[in-house]
């Protein structure tokens, strides 16, 4: 017994071992991985499978009559660049340039709407996702009224001299805008430009207000404060916009066939006929193969160049 009457510590190596630190069980582990599992699934089903199913059909050759067979014929591809690469430099032209457009007229609008809108900043969201409610086809097909010959549209740009300058760059014919090139980018924009605008404005509203105020408190023009703090921070916005944009609308095929003509047809249209009208189904494979690989390169190159990884 100690002076104290508490009773002697046992010594150092005689003290009972603590409760053992718990380990997750081996279904705990597993947890993560089941609730993946029907994601996984998913892809596998709708995605991989059918991937692996047109990589198949591309190599193969023979016809409808006569069935397909598995050759590993890899000419096919060679055949269907060589045939049909005007239409795959028309499809990442109209593509990139309705990129553009929608970056240009949806980018004031998601800063009005993250900054500016106040108390109708809901309603003006609303607006943005209001073509959605309507089919893509419908939405396509009134824009073949509004660019009609003779119309309010058509003679507006009339008069501003617009048409003086597509005509000049070979994307109208004289006062005619349907079935030109222009008329097909004017579809592209506007049913792809809520793509862009809802990626910016998701950006753009997460930009921290007093750092405007402290850019402000060391002497910067609004333009200053726009250059270096809201269009930086706003960058990974741009990308996904402008990804949500020229993906999709590299490989569309409404709007060049509801808007345009023979001369306009994209590469989503030549597939498109191959697949339902020629019934050339190893050539319509390699098609969209060459298309995701251009894509895919073409998108690879622009986020490495853009220096962020920062998706929203």
């Amino acid at each position: 017994m100690s002076v104290t009457g508490a009773p002697p510590a046992p010594p150092a190596g005689d003290r009972a071992p603590g409760p053992a630190p718990r380990t997750p069980s081996v279904r705990r582990r597993l947890v993560p991985y089941w609730l993946l599992l029907p994601g996984i699934l998913w892809l596998l089903v709708f995605f991989a499978l059918p991937m692996v199913y047109q990589a198949s059909t591309s190599v193969q050759t023979g016809s409808l009559e006569e069935g397909f067979e598995v050759t590993w014929h890899f000419g096919t591809y060679l055949d269907a660049l060589a045939g049909y690469h005007p239409q795959f430099v028309r499809s990442l032209l109209y593509a990139g340039t309705a990129t553009l457009l929608c970056l240009l007229l949806g980018y004031p609008l998601a800063y009005l709407i993250a900054f500016k809108a106040g108390r109708w900043r809901s309603l003006l969201l609303v607006l943005v996702i209001a073509p959605f409610f309507t089919s893509f086809l419908i939405r396509t097909l009134a824009w073949k009224t509004i660019l009609a010959d003779g119309g309010t549209a058509v003679g507006l740009l009339d008069s501003l001299h617009v048409l003086d300058v597509t005509a000049w760059l070979g994307w109208t014919e004289g006062d005619r805008v349907l079935a030109t090139p222009m008329a097909v980018v004017c579809g592209l924009t506007y049913n792809f430009l809520p793509f862009m605008i809802l990626p910016l404005y998701t950006s753009l509203d997460r930009i921290d207000h007093r750092l405007h105020e402290a850019a402000g408190d060391l002497y910067a023009t609004p333009a200053t404060t726009f250059r270096k703090v809201t269009f930086p921070l706003s960058m990974p916005g741009v990308v996904s916009g402008t990804l949500l944009t020229f993906i999709p609308a590299s490989g569309d095929y409404v709007n060049a066939e509801l808007l345009g003509s023979t001369d306009t047809k994209m590469v989503g249209s030549v597939i498109q006929s191959q697949f339902l009208r020629v019934l050339d189904y190893p050539t319509a494979a390699a098609l969209s193969f060459i298309l995701m690989a251009v894509v895919l390169l073409v998108v690879t190159l622009y986020i490495r160049r853009s220096g962020t990884e920062d998706l929203v």
